[in-house]
């Protein structure tokens, strides 16, 4: 009798017990840095010695695979979901490496079972499977990254509407910006509190460190709001019309994508209905095909 493929499966079952031991004997993290990373837009940590021993591994990884075709980081999609590149990488890694040994365990059983495959069948599918994988990550940030934008334009309009009022009620620019933006306590306001009270502490105006945190993580509503702002010190009742024209224009457009996403979620719907009615179809055709083809 063949030992090989009985120790190779008891590996993997005592490696996977290993690892789920491991997961669940994990110390309790700190509640403040992981309430921070629950929402997009949390500060990154930058001292090393703050860094997770995923985060440290995965910058190590990073470092040895960037250079490599293909592989590239997201860096202004991740940092707008408060994700670092390491774990990003780590994920990626891990993902392939499953993907590689996903074909070899499949085809355990059927060595034990007496029957022999091609070595390049398990290689070519492992290969194909990895690759799928290894790409997976870069979809799910680009979808949740698209969402979080959504949000945070929804939160803007909000916000816009709020500073136009401030300005309306003879408030200077910065006053507005920074009083309006204290009034939310979502991740988007919590990111225009930061930026506004970095330009207060660093003496720049308020409209170019919203112009510097639209650049940061690619919101352009945010830089044409900063753009407004900037002939604020002018004419206040213009800027309050552009504001507010700004905001209309703003939800119009939202309105617009999320009828256009209801439109495209009820077409892909369009392909399952058809194809359930035809099964139904052939079901009740079936006995009377059947009774056709042996009388």
């Amino acid at each position: 009798m063949n030992l090989l493929p009985v120790v190779l499966t008891g590996g993997t079952v005592g490696a996977g017990a290993a690892l789920l031991m491991r997961e669940m004997l994990r110390p309790q993290p700190a509640l403040a840095p992981a309430l921070q990373r629950t929402a997009p837009g949390s500060v990154p940590v930058s001292a090393e010695q703050d860094l997770d021993r995923d985060e440290v591994w995965g910058r190590w990884l990073l470092a040895r695979l960037e250079r490599l075709p293909g592989v590239r980081v997201p860096v202004t999609n991740l940092a707008l979901l408060g994700q670092g590149p390491g774990q990003f990488m780590l994920k990626k890694t891990a993902l392939a490496a499953l993907g590689l040994l996903c074909p070899v365990l499949v085809t355990i059983p059927w060595i034990v079972a007496g029957i022999s495959l091609p070595f390049y069948v398990p290689a070519v599918v492992g290969l194909a499977v990895a690759a799928l994988l290894f790409i997976t990550p870069d979809l799910a940030v680009r979808d949740q990254a698209k969402r979080a934008r959504q949000e945070f334009a929804h939160a803007l309009v909000a916000y816009l509407d709020l500073v136009a009022l401030k300005r309306a009620a003879d408030a200077g620019p910065a006053e507005a910006l920074e009083k309006a933006a204290a009034v939310g306590q979502g991740w988007p306001f919590v990111y225009l509190q930061g930026a506004l009270r970095r330009a207060r502490l660093e003496k720049i105006p308020p409209y170019q460190a919203l112009s510097e945190l639209a650049a940061e993580y690619d919101l352009p509503a945010l830089d044409d709001v900063a753009d407004i702002m900037r002939g604020s010190a002018t004419d206040g009742a213009a800027v309050y019309k552009a504001l507010r024209a700004r905001t209309a224009a703003l939800s119009a457009e939202l309105l617009a994508d999320q009828a256009a996403e209801a439109n495209a979620a009820s077409e892909k719907m369009t392909a399952p209905g058809a194809l359930l009615a035809v099964l139904v179809m052939l079901l009740m055709a079936f006995p009377a095909v059947i009774r056709m083809l042996t009388v």
